[in-house]
C-alpha cells in the first residue's frame, strides 16, 4: 500500500500579491555595477560617495574594533593607557637611567612619550590596517560593500586609542610644571596629520596586498620591529645631524625625507616644552607641510590600488 503524498498547503493570496510587488519593485530597479569606477578623479569620488553612504557601517565596525580587543578583559579600555605606560617605564629607565640618556634632555618621560604615542598611532594604523581585510573574510564574501571600510575602521580604532595617550601625554606635561607652549602646537596637529594621511595610504595598499600575499603582514612587523628607531624618539635629533652631517650633507636630508621623523620632530616640538633651537630643524612647520601635500598623493593612489586589486577579494579569501 502506497504512503499517501505529501502537498504543501496552499500560500495565502496576500503573501503571494505581497512577493509579487517585491519582484516588480525589483525588476524595475536600474543595473548598477558592482566593481568600482577605475576613472582616478572619478573612481575616487565615488569611492568617497560610497563609504559615505555606509558611514553607519563603518561606525559599527569600530566599535566592534574596540569591543573585540578587550572583550572579557576586567581593566578593559584602561589597557589602552597602561601599554604605552609601561612601555614608558622600560624606555626611561634602561635608556633614561641606565645609558643616561636622561641627563643631557630636560623631561626625558615627555621627550619620549611623545614620540612613543606618534608610533604607536603609525604602527597600529599599519599593524590593524594589514589584516583588516583576512579578520573580515567572512563579510566580504558574502556581502557586496566599500571594502575600504575594513582598513578605515582599523585607523578610526588607532585613533582612538592615540587619543587617550594624548589625554595622558598633556597631564604628564603639566604635573611636571611645562604644559605646551600655544604657537607651538600647530606643529603637533599638523604632525599628528601627516602621520594618519600616510599610515592610511599605506594600510589600503598593504591590507589589499596582504589577501594575496599572506606574507605581507609578517614584512609589516619585521618593518615595525625596526622603524621605532629611524625617528629620533629615544635618541635626539642633535646626535643624528652632528653624525650624519659629518659624514656627508645629504645623508642629513635623506633622514629628513622620512615623514614619521619629521612629524615625530614635529609633535616634540608642540609638546615639550623643554625644547631648544637646536633640538628641532629650519622651517619644520614647511617640512610637515610638504610630507602632508605627499601623503595626500599616496592617499588617492593608493585607494586606486586597492580598488584595481578588491575585484577578486571574495575569491581570494
Amino acid at each position: 500500500m502506497s504512503a499517501p503524498a505529501i502537498t504543501a498547503p496552499p500560500v495565502p493570496q496576500s503573501i503571494q500579491e505581497t512577493r509579487l510587488e517585491r519582484a516588480r519593485a525589483l525588476a524595475s530597479e536600474p543595473m548598477a555595477p558592482a566593481s568600482p569606477d577605475y576613472g582616478l578623479l572619478r573612481g575616487a569620488s565615488q569611492s568617497v560617495a560610497d563609504i559615505w553612504r555606509y558611514r553607519s557601517l563603518l561606525n559599527l565596525l569600530f566599535r566592534r574594533e574596540l569591543k573585540v580587543r578587550y572583550k572579557d578583559s576586567v581593566l578593559g579600555f584602561l589597557w589602552t593607557l597602561i601599554r604605552p605606560l609601561a612601555q614608558l617605564l622600560v624606555y626611561a629607565i634602561a635608556i633614561g637611567k641606565f645609558l643616561h640618556a636622561s641627563g643631557s634632555v630636560h623631561d626625558y618621560p615627555i621627550y619620549v612619550f611623545s614620540g612613543l604615542t606618534l608610533w604607536a598611532l603609525f604602527s597600529e594604523c599599519l599593524s590593524s590596517g594589514t589584516g583588516s581585510l583576512l579578520g573580515n573574510a567572512g563579510l566580504i564574501k558574502k556581502l557586496y560593500l566599500p571594502r575600504e571600510v575594513f582598513p578605515l575602521a582599523a585607523v578610526a580604532s588607532a585613533i582612538f586609542n592615540t587619543s587617550m595617550q594624548l589625554v595622558i601625554l598633556v597631564a604628564g606635561t603639566f604635573a611636571l610644571g611645562h604644559p605646551p607652549i600655544p604657537s607651538r602646537v600647530p606643529d603637533a596637529v599638523l604632525a599628528l596629520a601627516v602621520v594618519l594621511v600616510w599610515g592610511t595610504g599605506l594600510a589600503l595598499v598593504l591590507g589589499a596586498v596582504n589577501v594575496y600575499l599572506r606574507d605581507t603582514q609578517y614584512i609589516v612587523e619585521i618593518f615595525l620591529l625596526w622603524g621605532l628607531w629611524t625617528a629620533p624618539i629615544v635618541y635626539q635629533w642633535q646626535e643624528v645631524s652632528s653624525t650624519l652631517s659629518h659624514h656627508a650633507g645629504w645623508l642629513r636630508e635623506l633622514y629628513l625625507a622620512n615623514p614619521f621623523a619629521v612629524s615625530v620632530l614635529g609633535v616634540q616640538r608642540g609638546f615639550w616644552a623643554e625644547q631648544i633651537p637646536s633640538d628641532t630643524v629650519p622651517n619644520l612647520a614647511t617640512r610637515l607641510l610638504w610630507e602632508l601635500l605627499a601623503g595626500l598623493v599616496l592617499l588617492v593612489i593608493a585607494q586606486r590600488i586597492f580598488s584595481r586589486l578588491q575585484a577578486n577579494f571574495a575569491q581570494e579569501l
